[in-house]
């Protein structure tokens, strides 16, 4: 190589080092975004680590999001780097079927979606084809096992669903993506990692968003029947 363009490589390198940081960001538009998403995923590890197996990769379902988003990210720490899809909640958590989720719950029978901290385990084949069982690690979703609540594929949770219909279709509580998309999940989110669920409400560019309409967790009381709770945020 001559001179002359060794020199040049180097001109080149220096000047991209001076380049402002906005010019950066429009490599990555979602840098702060995926910078709280690797927070939350590593606070979570923390938090619940003792229980999790691998902790290379970190599933977060975003509930604080409009289902026509992309709000279920695969958080990959071991190479700082964010992959995000579409993914349905439960038709418990959305009678409206507006594509905002109002509703956490628990118990079997809601059809709703359960917040907070799950580990993945083996795969089966059920209703939906091959599917990821989900183990609940927190008093919000303690029954995920027995209220079969699982990773599984369904046509109507694909981006083309969202293009016709504005919004994804509903699980009865599972987390449903579309076939391909669900494929990453088989291989990247399987066999004892992290999933967590909650209402974050982190747009791509990094701007939280708040739902239109109050979140709650209905739940139990200890005569049988069940109340409403605005959703803390805690477990």
């Amino acid at each position: 190589m001559k001179r002359r363009d060794i020199l040049k490589g180097s001109l080149a390198a220096g000047a991209a080092l001076t380049l402002p940081a906005r010019l950066f960001a429009q490599v990555n538009p979602t840098a702060a975004r995926d910078a709280q998403l690797m927070a939350i995923a590593r606070d979570e590890l923390a938090r619940t680590g003792g229980n999790i197996w691998r902790k290379d990769v970190v599933g977060i379902a975003d509930f604080g999001l409009h289902s026509a988003q992309k709000r279920f990210h695969f958080v990959d720490l071991a190479n700082e780097r964010v992959e995000s899809f579409h993914v349905s909640h439960g038709t418990g958590s959305d009678g409206e079927h507006d594509g905002w989720l109002k509703r956490y719950s628990n118990i079997e029978g809601s059809e709703a979606s359960s917040r907070g901290a799950f580990m993945t385990r083996s795969w089966y084949v059920g209703r939906y084809g091959t599917s990821l069982r989900l183990d609940g690690l927190d008093p919000t979703n303690s029954n995920a096992l027995p209220r079969a609540i699982v990773m599984h594929q369904a046509n109507y949770a694909t981006p083309g669903h969202v293009d016709r219909f504005g919004r994804l279709g509903r699980s009865n509580g599972c987390f449903a993506m579309g076939p391909e998309q669900f494929d990453r999940a088989l291989i990247d989110l399987s066999g004892g990692r992290l999933l967590v669920a909650g209402s974050y409400g982190i747009a791509e560019d990094g701007s939280r968003v708040t739902p239109p309409v109050a979140q709650y967790d209905l739940l139990r009381n200890d005569h049988g029947g069940t109340f409403e709770r605005t959703n803390p945020g805690v477990y």
